[in-house]
Parts: structure tokens; sequence; C-alpha cells
């Protein structure tokens, strides 16, 4: 008798339908966060002057810091750019409109991974960028008409039809990704989120100041219309329902995926969900790194001006290089996690476990760093804050991922789990950092904000690291898993 060899995988040369489907997941990413964040950049010049919002609240994430961010970028825009269109809005209308999103994208988390589950993330992700996109060619009108409630009612709308995004996402990835290209495919596509905030960041500005705040919505709008086309026309659901993929890719990325004959629809499990230690120890990691994410993000840019006397919001260009060293940084660490899977150096759970700490204790480690930067020497701070949230982007590679290993099945419903707890950990981040910081220009009460996200950060991942894994769970398929409880059940009479 022949000795079974165990032949390698090899993925088929050249450009392939998963890269197609990567590069417009990319960009989808990319529209929903310049959508997400529009209004932060916008709202400094739909107000004229009225623009202190951001350091004066800390009631909201990254919208917050976004506003402070651009501010002065956007501010030179001249009333007769903007048609002598402006609000008269207070500061806690302005904090209504900034939060309104996040109403929203927290309610339909859950439900979102449930949706993405049984109807496939295609349809979600289309019906999620899509709908953004027309509501940001009628907002400015609408503002016009009903003023900042009307604002307010399509921003919670943009919201709840953005909870769909991630769990999309992962629904596809888990359909398309084979296993040998995770890393860096997955990177791809979920770094182009914070590729999108650093766009918006650069060009707010320049369309203000040439057409008008009304610009902004207008250009995403228009763009996000337009990749809404080219994925309804290019983009497919799963490689099987794919009608221009090859027989050799097709069978590559099955064999990587371990996918054979008709892919069945499940129950969800909730309760083996609830049970399950791993998972929970991602969620647990991904709450702290938005703890220590948003911490960073909405008070960096107050620390600096009213501590440091340093307004980061000199140019978009600056105020965009966090996110964009978070972009780049993220490809190199997509690129070595495959490198360690594939040559075996590492199993896949502990290089998951490796750059979760990259992404979460490198952090820690600036944060403690920002605390101790001499004040006269302003650049440092600036310097600490871009390769904190750089090197953030193990995240892409540690826990976010781990849903997608435990159950594929059954990924996006774990993904809108997790999204939804740590959405929450997002918006009441900045609400504790109000709740310590009485005066804003004293350093040790912000030493004590960093501190605290330091150690929420060490923590956490330090969870993350004992408890996780990479390896599939029984009930991500019921079928196998209720017969071997049925065996078991079996056995065990068998013995009375």
């Amino acid at each position: 008798m022949g000795v079974p060899v165990e032949i390698e995988n090899i993925p088929p040369k050249g450009w392939g339908v998963r890269h197609t489907q990567t590069i417009l997941l990319f960009f989808g990413m990319l529209l929903a966060f310049t959508m997400r964040v529009n209004m932060s950049m916008a709202i400094v010049d739909m107000t004229s002057n009225n623009t202190a919002i951001a350091n004066e609240t800390n009631v909201e994430n990254i919208d917050m810091t976004n506003s402070d961010m651009a501010s002065e970028n956007i501010t030179s825009a001249s009333t007769e750019a903007n048609k002598g269109v402006h609000f008269d809005w207070d500061l806690q209308q302005q904090s209504m409109i900034l939060s309104s999103f996040f109403w929203g994208y927290v309610v339909l988390q859950v439900p979102g991974g449930e949706l993405a589950k049984r109807l496939g993330g295609k349809l979600l992700i289309t019906i999620s960028v899509a709908v953004n996109s027309l509501i940001s060619l009628v907002l400015p009108i609408s503002a016009q008409i009903g003023d900042w409630k009307f604002v307010i009612f399509w921003r919670v709308l943009q919201g709840l039809t953005q909870a769909f995004v991630y769990p999309s996402m992962h629904h596809l990835v888990s359909q398309w990704i084979p296993l040998e290209e995770k890393g860096r495919l997955s990177t791809i596509i979920y770094a182009g989120g914070q590729l999108g905030i650093a766009l918006q960041l650069i060009a707010s500005g320049f369309l203000a100041t040439a057409w008008g705040w009304q610009a902004i919505f207008y250009t995403n709008g228009v763009l996000g219309l337009a990749w809404t086309l080219a994925y309804c026309f290019l983009g497919s659901q799963s490689p099987e329902a794919s009608k221009r993929i090859a027989k050799e890719e097709l069978s590559y990325i099955q064999t990587s995926l371990g996918r054979v004959g008709e892919q069945k629809k499940y129950p969800t499990p909730y309760k083996k969900i609830a049970l399950c230690l791993p998972f929970w120890a991602a969620v647990i990691a991904h709450c702290g790194q938005n703890w220590g994410f948003f911490t960073l993000m909405t008070e960096m840019p107050t620390y600096m001006k009213e501590v440091l006397h340093f307004n980061l919001a000199k140019n978009g260009i600056l105020s965009s290089l966090p996110y964009l060293a978070m972009f780049l940084l993220s490809f190199p660490m997509g690129i070595l996690t495959d490198l360690i899977i594939r040559r075996n150096w590492l199993s896949v759970s502990n290089t998951r476990k490796l750059f979760n700490s990259i992404g979460l204790w490198g952090p820690a480690l600036a944060l403690v760093g920002l605390a101790l930067a001499p004040s006269h020497i302003d650049w440092l701070p600036v310097v600490m804050l871009v390769i904190s949230v750089g090197i953030n982007a193990g995240q892409y590679t540690g826990f976010m991922l781990i849903s997608i290993d435990l159950a594929p099945n059954f990924s996006s419903n774990l993904m809108g789990i997790s999204n939804f707890f740590a959405n929450v950990i997002s918006i009441i981040a900045p609400l504790v950092c109000g709740v310590i910081v009485h005066d804003k220009t004293d350093p040790q009460e912000w030493h004590k904000v960093f501190y605290l996200a330091s150690g929420i950060y060490f923590f956490t991942n330090l969870f993350f690291i004992l408890f996780t894994t990479s390896e599939q769970q029984s009930w991500n398929e019921p079928d196998i898993d209720m017969d071997v409880e049925t065996r078991s059940r079996q056995k065990s009479s068998s013995l009375h």
C-alpha cells in the first residue's frame, strides 16, 4: 500500500478573484469611515466660529477628536465659499449631533451579526455604504430645512446601517480569505478604515475652502455610490457564488478553509458562545483596545494644547499622521503574520497573541512615555502619539481574527457581540477622563488618565494571552458537535 503524502496547498499564480474582493472591501471600509467622521470636520465650518466643542465636552469618541484636530484646517473657509450657510448651534446641540451616529451604531451590532450570517455579508455591506452615501447627499439640504434635528435623524440612521460594516466584513473575510493569506489580506481590508480617517482629515479643509462645507458630504456621497455600483457588479458573497473565479482558485480557497460540498446554515448557538472563554478573552482585549485607543485619540489634542501648549490641529496632514502610521504599519504586520504561520515558527494561537501584544502593550508603554515626556520638548509627545497609534495596528492580526478562527460559520455573530461591548467602552472612556481631569492644565491629573489606560491595555491583553486560542470550536458545526454529545451520553449510559 502507498503511504499518504500531505500535499502543500499552493496558491494559484497571478491576480485572483479573492484579490479583487479584498480591494473592493478595502475601499468599502475606507468610504464607510470617511462618512463616519465627515460630520466632525464639517461641523466646524457649519457653525462658523463656534468650534470649541471638542475641548469643552468629553462625551464622544473619535468624532470629537477629529473635530478638534481639524478645526484650524477648516475654519479658513470663507463665508462666501460656504454660500453664507451657517447654523447657530450651541455646544449641547453640537454634542448631540456628533454623538448621534453612535446611538444607532451600538444598538444594531448584535442584530447586525445575525443578519450577516443569514443574509450574507455582500447584501449588508452594500446597503450600509449605499444608505450612508445617499444620506451624505441629502444631509446639507436637510440641515437647511430641518436644522439640527434633521441632522441628528440622518446621523442616527447612518449609525444604524454602519452597524453592519464589521459583522459583514468578518463574514466576507471568513468566506474569501485563505488561512495562508489571512494576515495580509484581512489587514488590507480593515486598514482601509484608518486611511479613510486620514484622507478625510486631509481633504476636508481643502474641500470646505474651495466649495464650502457642503462639498465634504457631496464628495463622500458620490464616491460611495460609485463604489456601490462597482461592488454590485464585481463583488460576490463567497467563492462558491462567484461566476468569475477559476476552478484552481476555488479549490485553493476551499482546501485552505476546509469547505467541502454545499455550505450549510446553522442556527446560532448563543449558549455555546456565552460559555466560550477564548471568545470572551478576545472581547475583553477588544474592550481594552478601545479604551486605550479612544482615550489616546480623544484626549491627546486637549492635553497637548492645555499642558504642552502645542496645538495638534496646525494642519490636516499633521492631524492625519497617527492614522497614516497605523495604516502603513498594518502591512508589515500582516505579512509577518502569514510568514510566521506558513513557516511554522509559531502556532496560529501564539501568532495571534504575539501581534495582539504588540498592538496593546506597545501603546501601553507609549502612554507611560507620554506621561513622563518632558514638557519643554514639544515634538516628543507628537512622536509618541504617532508611534502608539501606529503600533496599534497589531490588533488587526490579533483579537480581530480570533472570531474567524474560533467559528468561521458564526464569525459575524461573534464580531457583532464583541463590537457592541467595545463601542460601549469607547463611549465610557472619555467620560471617565472627564471625571478624573478637573483642571485641564494640570499635568498630574492627565498622568492618572494615561496610567489608567496603560493598565487597562496591559491587563486586558494579559487575559487575552492566558485564555484565548485559535482552535476551531466544535460548535462551529453543530451537526458534528451533536454527534459527539450523543456518543458521549451513550457511552455514559452504558457504564451504568
